[in-house]
């Protein structure tokens, strides 16, 4: 199985993450990188409520481990209430953070995320979209990857 056999999904929320990019790309513009994650993570929720764009900040989603509630996950933050975003300063975007990401995805019942990272003066951006298509019953959610290449 490839990401090529489910292109449909690839156009989940397309135009909403180019937004959010488009977000993230004005708060690299304005603020520079090498800042902590946190100082990102809030001037997202600046410029995305400036444009009018729904944003929930370290919204509680419960982690079940067969069938009993272990801990919560909190993500960084939650847009449109559709989107996963996880801001990072990190050298790059690796599988580490695409998997993470992944598993944000299934603890949310979302299906897209958005992996940004400030470290460098080029953004570099993730578009992670957990497949919800299942060829058999065995078969696992496949990840479809999608954004800008590191400088």
């Amino acid at each position: 199985m490839n990401a090529n056999e489910f292109p449909e999904n690839d156009l989940i929320l397309q135009d909403e993450v180019y937004l959010l990019v488009g977000s993230a790309l004005e708060v690299l513009n304005v603020l520079g990188h090498g800042l902590r994650e946190k100082t990102y993570e809030r001037a997202m929720i600046v410029e995305l409520k400036s444009r009018s764009i729904q944003v929930e900040q370290q919204k509680s989603f419960p982690v079940f481990y067969k069938g009993v509630e272990i801990d919560t996950f909190i993500p960084d933050l939650i847009a449109m209430a559709r989107i996963v975003i996880d801001t990072k300063t990190i050298e790059r975007i690796t599988d580490l953070e695409i998997g993470q990401m992944l598993n944000y995805l299934k603890i949310t019942g979302l299906s897209v995320g958005l992996i940004l990272n400030f470290k460098r003066p080029k953004l570099e951006w993730r578009r992670v979209v957990l497949q919800t298509h299942k060829k058999d019953k065995n078969s696992r959610p496949f990840p479809s990857i999608r954004g800008t290449n590191p400088v």
